[in-house]
């Protein structure tokens, strides 16, 4: 396991068992990278959680991250020193990360057109599709 990064990202307060999808969707399993990835860690706020460490610095879609977990807390460590603090959020509009489901919809004959979400309800975290205003959960991101 990583004891201590020296250049790279920790991705931190994951919700306990949401980590995989975070780790698959970057593909850190086909990375040459060194990855720790810790599963049901403890943690006095959370009770149980997930972290991700990854000793190399990579380009991370935040919007991505945020509508996968908005709790979520993003570390940039260099010269073994948290250098940044990124708290993420739900974002406002994704494009093609979720798609419409709707087969009415524009995006399911015209494939060339972007799959566009507006977020609808933060509580729910619902988002509404651009053209069809068609709803569809966050947890549903591809």
């Amino acid at each position: 396991m990583l004891a201590q990064i020296k250049n790279g990202i920790v991705i931190d307060h994951i919700k306990a068992g949401q980590g995989i999808r975070i780790f698959n969707w970057l593909g850190l399993d086909k990375t040459p990278h060194t990855v720790a990835f810790v599963v049901n860690a403890n943690s006095f706020r959370m009770g149980r959680k997930d972290i991700i460490k990854i000793n190399t610095p990579i380009a991370i879609n935040f919007d991505v991250l945020g509508l996968i977990d908005p709790h979520i807390t993003v570390n940039i460590i260099k010269n073994e020193r948290v250098n940044e603090k990124i708290k993420l959020f739900l974002p406002e509009r994704v494009e093609n990360v979720l798609l419409c489901k709707n087969p009415r919809c524009i995006t399911s004959t015209e494939t060339y057109i972007p799959h566009i979400f507006y977020l609808e309800n933060p509580d729910l975290r619902t988002y509404r599709c651009e053209y069809c205003d068609e709803i569809r959960s966050a947890v549903d991101f591809r």
